[in-house]
């Protein structure tokens, strides 16, 4: 085996890890939000991730330190990438099924895309729209199940995944250039402020009870703290180190597909023709948008 060929499985493997561990994360998120509210839970786990994230960037000797220019663009970074994805889409979660709300945020690209006519000034192809009409289609699909009858809490989580995928496509959009920040550093600057921000409005508005938690809600949040947050950034890293861009997102459509079998096993959610045909149609047209991205 090549010294290529090693590098490509080591960051197959780390893909996979990655994928796994995001996935896992939907439902058993679904479980401690039952026992916990959104933004406290959410929020302190991000915080203790991100001290654990810069443990790691200070052992491989990373600069924590950011130049005064660059703070407003992390600020922008950690409410796209952190305040707005893993809030939103926490609070979501309370509203909707993992299904409806993975497949919704990870229309991601598809946002992307839009957004790059008129920031980027990148005109649509044929094979866009057609990645257009297919995502939508999807999402359709899985949410016309009971004729569109929405009550107004799914109406509160549907418009928070969208606004999930938008706010994080605007990020990817707007931030292309990378932050002169190592990538660990980067990482735990925008989780720390981020989640910061969350935990602070969690405690402030939720009033949670701290000691709702069961030993299952435990087992979720150390889970969502220590492989979600923690473990699976370190073998993302490793992919994008070992893995071209493209290959490392496309590999990512693994997330929804986990995700929404694991919810079918461990919450018992639906998972028929209607659901699988959402899912094939939404990853099909992210599967288009992500190679033109």
């Amino acid at each position: 085996m090549t010294t290529l060929q090693r590098k490509q499985w080591a960051g197959f493997i780390c893909l996979g890890v990655t994928a796994f561990g995001w996935a896992l994360n939907w439902p058993f998120m679904k479980i401690l939000l039952q026992q916990w509210p959104p933004l406290f839970a959410r929020g302190l786990a991000g915080v203790i991730a991100s001290l654990i994230l810069t443990a790691i960037a200070l052992s491989q000797q990373q600069s924590l330190k950011v130049p005064r220019a660059t703070i407003p663009r992390l600020l922008f970074a950690s409410f796209t990438n952190v305040f707005a994805w893993m809030g939103f889409g926490t609070i979501a979660m309370k509203f909707v099924t993992v299904g409806e709300g993975a497949l919704i945020i990870y229309t991601m690209p598809i946002w992307a895309m839009l957004l790059a006519w008129p920031i980027l000034h990148m005109r649509p192809t044929v094979r866009d729209v057609i990645a257009l009409v297919l995502g939508m289609a999807g999402v359709a699909l899985l949410l016309g199940a009971d004729g569109f009858s929405f009550d107004a809490g799914e109406v509160v989580g549907i418009i928070l995944s969208l606004s999930c995928a938008i706010l994080f496509a605007l990020g990817n959009v707007l931030n292309r250039t990378p932050l002169p920040i190592p990538p660990f550093a980067s990482v735990a600057w925008q989780v720390g402020l981020g989640c910061l921000a969350m935990l602070i409005l969690g405690v402030l508005f939720e009033h949670p009870n701290y000691e709702a938690i069961s030993p299952v809600g435990l087992a979720c949040f150390i889970y969502m703290t220590l492989v979600s947050m923690g473990l699976c950034y370190l073998t993302w890293f490793e992919t994008l180190r070992h893995l071209s861009p493209a290959s490392a997102s496309t590999g990512m459509l693994l997330v929804p597909i986990i995700a929404i079998f694991a919810a079918a096993i461990i919450l018992g959610e639906p998972l028929g023709l209607r659901e699988l045909a959402a899912l094939a149609l939404t990853l099909g047209g992210v599967a288009l948008a992500l190679q033109r991205a």
